[in-house]
């Protein structure tokens, strides 16, 4: 462990009193890269202070929420800095986010300033009912001239506002509010402290064996925790994080190339996706010896390490929580690992009683640290309760725990069916469907039959061309799962609805049910072999 990744007195885990530390070590250094833009760690500080004297000239206060509405550039960050150095909170949106679902959060978080892109501004003026916001300014970001918006602050130079002293910050104080994806409904805004930014860089750094000054790249965006970690990475191993725009599979590897990457990123569509281009020279043409993969399918892990010489690190993690469980690649595929020293976690069952090893149930946790957690749902003070009951975070996942302390993720408990006596992962009917070649996209959850008990059905979206009858794939099915679980409906579908960023929203196929177009296996005669 580098000297950098020293453990930091409590009062110091807060975004401008790390900004300073490390910039008291690493001025010099460069510790980020986005675009055409650079910054060592002098500049950040600088931008820290200037930002966030132009946000308290423009009337934001400490505790006010500041909209993100902006992709992978250096104004997300400068805002982000800026809101920290001052006090304010950062509610990063998601840039694909319309409509309802972004009302809803400008309205939730009652944010007074909006800083947007071009694209960000539209979806913001198609809004039915802005009026009743209490948005009272907003900021443009590469963007022409329109009513009701002012220019960004001159993102070239970062010293346009004289530096601003630091707000009193304390390390439970809310850093940035993060909607949730609404999978279940309208989205939760979870209030993230400072210690838990903290913490989760402190955590991944650790897992990730960051030395002193490596080069960390991330194509994923810095809405979301995952990016959002990485800076923290960085931060607090004086190394430098290398902003993607977006995530490209021909632009992935020669970006890691070109900018000497030591770490990157992966979730788990994006390997399949990468081990589907035709194998060249590139394919190792790197220096990145790891990458954080949560969620990566176990089939795809020992292909795609020997493929591009990297290790995988599997592990466990939400927006609510941190870094809680890990595992290096090959130990256990298909587990995600084990607790990380500082939490603990729980397998229950309904009542939050412990349950024996290799017995499913949700997973609880719990953080040794404070404020290493989230402090709750902003506005939400029902939905906090629920999932802070007894003192436990509820995660909503279901999991299996083994004598040896190895996690395994089944499904969500919203997903989990019930069949006939049999618990029917939906996750995992989900992976053998996607493993068919002419299966793109599979949700798989229960509807009630005629017997007034769960039925399987999965809706399908094919690749392109594709046209596999339906007997076909129920049969494909039978051969890698129980009888029990092989779906009974099948429906194919040109789209499954889905959150702005991806996920599917389940409980909306679950609403929809059985429709003309789904397929019955039972009202087709076909018999299942027992």
């Amino acid at each position: 462990m580098s000297f950098a990744m020293e453990n930091l007195a409590p009062a110091d885990r807060t975004l401008p009193a790390m900004l300073q530390i490390q910039c008291s070590r690493f001025a010099q250094r460069t510790l980020l890269v986005a675009g055409e833009t650079r910054w060592r760690y002098a500049d950040a500080l600088r931008a820290a202070q200037s930002m966030g004297a132009a946000l308290r000239a423009a009337g934001i206060n400490a505790g006010d929420r500041v909209a993100l509405m902006c992709g992978n550039r250096a104004e997300f960050l400068q805002t982000f800095l800026g809101c920290a150095w001052i006090g304010a909170i950062t509610v990063p949106v998601n840039t694909a986010v319309r409509g309802a679902a972004l009302r809803h959060i400008l309205a939730n978080s009652g944010a007074r300033l909006l800083v947007a892109e071009a694209e960000g501004l539209a979806a913001w003026r198609a809004l039915e009912g802005g009026a009743s916001l209490a948005l009272e300014r907003i900021w443009r970001i590469d963007a022409p001239p329109e009513p009701g918006t002012e220019p960004f602050p001159p993102s070239g130079d970062i010293q346009a506002h004289e530096p601003a002293d630091p707000a009193p910050a304390q390390p439970g104080d809310t850093l940035a509010i993060l909607y949730t994806s609404g999978t279940t409904g309208l989205s939760k805004g979870v209030c993230c402290p400072h210690a838990q930014f903290y913490w989760w860089g402190h955590h991944t750094a650790r897992l990730l064996e960051l030395g002193d000054g490596e080069v960390l790249l991330t194509t994923l965006p810095l809405f979301h925790t995952n990016a959002m970690n990485a800076f923290f990475q960085a931060l607090l191993t004086g190394s430098t994080l290398v902003v993607e725009k977006r995530f490209s599979a021909t632009g992935f590897w020669p970006a890691l190339a070109r900018h000497q990457a030591t770490v990157t990123y992966v979730l788990g569509a994006m390997v399949p996706i990468l081990l589907s281009r035709p194998e060249a020279p590139h394919d190792r043409a790197h220096r990145v010896r790891i990458a954080l993969a949560p969620g990566v399918p176990p089939r795809f892990h020992a292909q795609f390490s020997e493929r591009f010489g990297m290790r995988l690190l599997d592990g466990y993690g939400s927006t609510e929580t941190n870094f809680v469980i890990g595992l290096d690649a090959g130990q256990r595929p298909g587990s995600m690992g084990r607790v990380v020293p500082g939490f603990t976690a729980r397998v229950a069952d309904a009542h939050d009683e412990p349950v024996p090893p290799g017995t499913p149930g949700e997973l609880l946790l719990r953080a040794d640290q404070p404020f290493a957690f989230a402090t709750g749902y902003f506005g939400m003070p029902d939905k906090t309760v629920e999932a802070w009951r007894n003192l436990w975070f509820h995660t909503g996942d279901r999991v299996v725990c083994d004598a040896d302390g190895f996690f395994t993720f089944l499904d969500r408990l919203k997903d989990a069916i019930r069949r006939r006596g049999e618990n029917i992962s939906s996750y995992e009917v989900e992976q053998v469907l996607l493993s068919h070649p002419d299966v793109a996209v599979a949700a798989v959850f229960p509807v009630r039959s005629e017997l007034a008990e769960d039925e399987v059905m999965a809706a399908i979206v094919l690749r392109e061309g594709a046209a596999p009858d339906p007997v076909q794939l129920v049969r494909f099915c039978e051969q890698r799962m129980a009888y029990f679980a092989v779906p009974r409906y099948l429906e194919y579908m040109a789209a499954l609805p889905s959150t702005e960023n991806g996920k599917v929203q389940k409980f909306k196929l679950r609403e929809r049910g059985t429709t003309p177009q789904t397929w019955d296996r039972e009202a087709a005669g076909i018999q299942l072999k027992r």
